[in-house]
């Protein structure tokens, strides 16, 4: 994936993309919580999801297989999903279809990819996947809204974030 972000960044990228402003923070942080929210009511009712280890001891191991990516990954694949895909089917359709069905179309199609890349990793059910098409489509919505990448980034990190957060308070206070 980010092989061809940089491959794609050193040809060409929409002017604005890269800049920064506060409200992607904002929104960033908005709709990361909103999306664990909304993930935690329609998920099976249990209690706090855990780390798989007893005690309130999280190992090292824990940290480097869960943290470091889940962290890592919103950037590298923000960048490719919504910088890369999204920008690109945005920019082919752009002038044959209009505006707004050319942001419809690259809103679906880099949220689609988006959960058939997750697909191939892990065995999804029909709520995963459903709402994995979800944070697609909110991360693409803020990137099309807004002409930046941050907000995007932002949200799906603390989506992350939020459920790291969650699973330590669920293995500690279990």
């Amino acid at each position: 994936m980010l092989v061809g972000v940089i491959f794609a960044f050193a040809r060409a990228r929409p002017a604005g993309l890269l800049k920064i402003s506060p409200t992607d923070l904002l929104w960033g942080v908005g709709c990361g919580l909103l999306l664990r929210i909304v993930q935690g009511w329609f998920s099976s009712p249990s209690a706090f999801p855990s780390t798989g280890y007893p005690g309130s001891s999280v190992p090292v191991e824990w940290w480097i297989l869960t943290f470091v990516p889940a962290t890592a990954a919103p950037l590298v694949e923000e960048f490719f999903f919504r910088a890369l895909i999204l920008v690109c089917v945005y920019q082919i359709l752009r002038r044959a279809v209009g505006p707004l069905a050319a942001a419809a179309t690259a809103l679906l199609a880099s949220a689609g990819l988006f959960v058939i890349v997750h697909a191939l990793f892990a065995d999804l059910s029909l709520a995963e996947s459903s709402l994995l098409m979800v944070v697609g489509a909110v991360c693409s919505a803020l990137v099309l809204l807004t002409g930046r990448i941050w907000s995007a980034v932002i949200a799906h990190l603390v989506f992350n974030l939020a459920f790291l957060v969650l699973s330590i308070a669920g293995t500690v206070f279990s």
